[in-house]
């Protein structure tokens, strides 16, 4: 299979992913009793749960997650944290809000990729980033206004969420050191267990209804389990910072899923902010697959000197 082609399938993976990461939203906006520590406690459950048994159908198990290795531990670790620190964010404040804070993500990958990998970052990378961030600060106005005038809990909701962006850039940096070599899939299972050790003494006594169970196992598998692997299918064809700017599909559809499904009306700031993201995003491929394109015309003309790693951005 060519590279242009595997770099246009992990893009189609990389929409699928966000756009099922989205849904933790409006569901968790549907449970009955549980709250805060035991929603983080189920979901984690029912991922790991449903790594475990996809690798052990396939006889897998035991050698994929001794073949992980020290890299299967951090990311395994990275994994933990996205898990806990975004359902506790989720129950603190707002979809939008947190989905905001975890916009900063594609600015810290691509420092953590410019000086621990090397990567040469294309100007087009650069300049998607920066317009993504002005919406993202475009979207956080109305959201710290929200903050300021619900309290506590709302901004608090907001410093948990950072959390999320800085484990999920470390866990992107993480699997490109680790290379297509190691499958990080046992990492999932990792994280989910670590994350189900640290809240169940603080989810205990569970209270969680039949209905909110089955709400969780369905978080737990379709929007972890499922989308975290098709990003770890996604990963080897693509640059850290196209994973984690991609990933902020999920920042657009989370609001909009709350906005339409759960009664969480996304301010002005939050509707224009993200049609900046938006923007950021159809604009940076759009130049990357042209890129790529005039590329493998080049690659036909013997006269054409090979220098394309700074153009597609260092992409593995």
């Amino acid at each position: 299979m060519s590279s242009t082609r595997q770099h246009r399938q992990a893009i189609l993976l990389m929409i699928i992913a966000p756009a099922m990461w989205s849904i933790a939203g409006v569901f968790t906006r549907h449970l009955e009793a549980a709250r805060s520590f035991e929603v983080t406690f189920w979901r984690s459950l029912f991922a790991a749960l449903f790594i475990l048994v996809w690798l052990g159908a396939q006889g897998r198990f035991t050698a994929t997650l001794r073949a992980a290795g020290r890299w299967g531990v951090v990311s395994g670790f990275m994994w933990c944290l996205m898990f806990s620190c975004f359902m506790l964010a989720m129950t603190l404040t707002t979809v939008a809000n947190t989905l905001v804070v975890m916009s900063i993500a594609p600015l810290l990958t691509a420092l953590l990729a410019f000086f621990i990998l090397g990567q040469k970052i294309a100007m087009r990378t650069w300049g998607a980033i920066l317009l993504a961030l002005l919406g993202v600060v475009w979207m956080c106005v109305g959201g710290m206004r929200e903050a300021d005038a619900a309290g506590g809990n709302a901004a608090l909701g907001m410093l948990v969420a950072f959390a999320v962006p800085l484990a999920s850039s470390i866990n992107l940096i993480t699997l490109k050191k680790a290379g297509a070599a190691v499958d990080l899939i046992p990492a999932i299972f990792i994280g989910g267990v670590l994350s189900c050790l640290f809240t169940l003494p603080f989810a205990w006594p569970l209270q969680a209804s039949l209905h909110d169970v089955l709400i969780l196992a369905i978080l737990g598998v379709f929007q972890l389990g499922v989308p975290c692997m098709l990003m770890l299918r996604a990963a080897p064809h693509l640059s850290a910072p196209e994973l984690s700017l991609l990933s902020l599909l999920e920042v657009l559809l989370g609001p909009l899923w709350a906005w339409l499904w759960a009664n969480e009306t996304p301010g002005a700031a939050t509707l224009y902010g993200g049609a900046l993201v938006l923007l950021a995003l159809i604009v940076n491929e759009a130049l990357g697959w042209r890129a790529q394109t005039r590329n493998a015309a080049d690659a036909g003309n013997p006269k054409q000197v090979e220098n394309t790693g700074a153009v597609d951005g260092g992409r593995a």
